[in-house]
């Protein structure tokens, strides 16, 4: 909802509000925050809050560091967590220079600008994550360990499902902040989880993954637990995946989709570095249902694309190799120009890969592209593709590279 200023002035004196949390990310997607006091709002809303650019990670060095943060008034959403007397709200902010310019390393700003340019080429795109992680047990001094919370299995129940509490705790508190989860099971790794959104727009589908994971974050922390969203967390057991659904819909009514895929397969191996952003990434592909080569399929969970069966609006694709390190902004923008580029070149999607890539002969298996299988490849596959150097600002290109 899009709130005036007056109005959020208003909620925060009625519903006791004490800090107003200004939240951005970083280059790599982590959420940040600065808190305000009410008082501040005007001055928020008409000048902005200074922050230390130097000090974020991708947003460049201490010549010209002062930044600001511009509210989205439209984010305005309560932390359920926090005390209900002297509240805590939080607004996703924009990112700019003293003049108003939006700095480059600002993915957020950068999703909107590539929903709009995807809206005046007559497609408009949504999506929902799926997202999986693991929940670690605190050693006596309330550090992480590697020793799961349970020893369960694929959608168990309790009582060896000893997530479940948790995961109805995250949904529940996500549902109070205006996020709707869509479901919830145990997943294959012990100790492990995952949690499922209803589609969005793009950049409300992004806001959502970050909020999840601050959430999660948070619940697992009151429960004596730490969330682990990393790729691998444990070698030999399943990693953890952000599988992307995501549809396109074209003005004219056209079927899109299909050149849409198409665009994705095209680059998908120059979009690896921001899909998968760390050396844990690599370990995780081509075993556990984790993608290992470029294909697409109907049928099966092994491929990079699986087109899951469905009719009407429940229509979409899920791309599997993203894992919940990624910059979701990020993600969305690279997915939405490749979807835009396949639909303007009337690209073909290749023949799907209606067999099982696990445990397909090596000489059926050579016949496909692979994944990049480090991170250095995938670096260098950004870094070398005129796609990315057209649709990413240098700075991000930079710091990822």
């Amino acid at each position: 909802m899009q709130y005036s200023v007056e109005e959020i002035k208003q909620y925060a004196a009625e519903e006791d509000v004490k800090f107003i949390r200004m939240a951005f990310c970083d280059a790599a997607g982590r959420q940040k925050n600065i808190a305000i006091m009410p008082e501040e709002l005007d001055r928020a809303f008409q000048y902005g809050i200074a922050i230390d650019g130097s000090a974020i990670p991708g947003f460049g060095g201490e010549v010209h560091s002062d930044l600001l943060l511009r509210p989205d008034p439209s984010t305005l959403c309560v932390l359920p967590w926090r005390p209900e007397h002297g509240r805590v709200v939080r607004m996703f902010c924009a990112v700019t220079q003293p003049d108003g310019t939006v700095i480059g390393a600002d993915a957020r700003s950068l999703l909107k600008k590539t929903v709009e340019d995807a809206k005046k080429a007559g497609l408009t795109f949504a999506f929902g994550t799926e997202m999986e992680f693991y929940l670690f047990r605190l050693d006596e001094d309330g550090e992480p360990t590697k020793i799961p919370y349970d020893r369960a299995g694929y959608m168990d129940i309790a009582p060896a499902d000893k997530g479940e509490n948790v995961r109805r705790e995250a949904c529940l508190t996500l549902e109070r902040m205006g996020i709707r989860p869509e479901s919830s099971h145990h997943e294959e790794g012990p100790g492990q989880n995952e949690i499922d959104f209803r589609y969005a727009d793009p950049v409300t589908a992004a806001d959502n993954a970050v909020t999840f994971r601050a959430a999660v974050d948070t619940v697992a922390a009151r429960n004596g637990l730490y969330a682990d969203f990393g790729p691998k967390p444990l070698a030999d057991k399943a990693g953890n995946g952000m599988h992307i659904n995501f549809s396109a819909v074209s003005e004219d009514k056209r079927d899109v989709m299909p050149q849409v895929l198409a665009g994705v397969l095209a680059h998908v191996e120059a979009m690896t570095a921001f899909l998968n952003p760390t050396e844990e990434s690599y370990r995780r592909f081509g075993s556990w249902k984790a993608p290992g080569y470029l294909s697409w399929s109907a049928e099966n969970r092994s491929q990079l694309i699986r087109v899951p069966a469905a009719v009407g609006e429940y229509r979409r694709a899920e791309l599997r190799s993203p894992d919940p390190l990624c910059n979701p902004y990020l993600a969305f923008v690279l997915l939405i120009r490749a979807g835009m580029e396949g639909v303007a070149h009337n690209m073909q999607l290749p023949p799907a890969a209606d067999l099982n890539l696990y445990t397909a002969p090596e000489e059926i298996r050579a016949r496909y592209r692979r994944l990049p299988e480090t991170w250095a490849e995938a670096k260098a596959a950004a870094a070398a593709s005129d796609f990315i150097k057209e649709h990413l600002p240098a700075a991000i290109i930079q710091y990822y590279t």
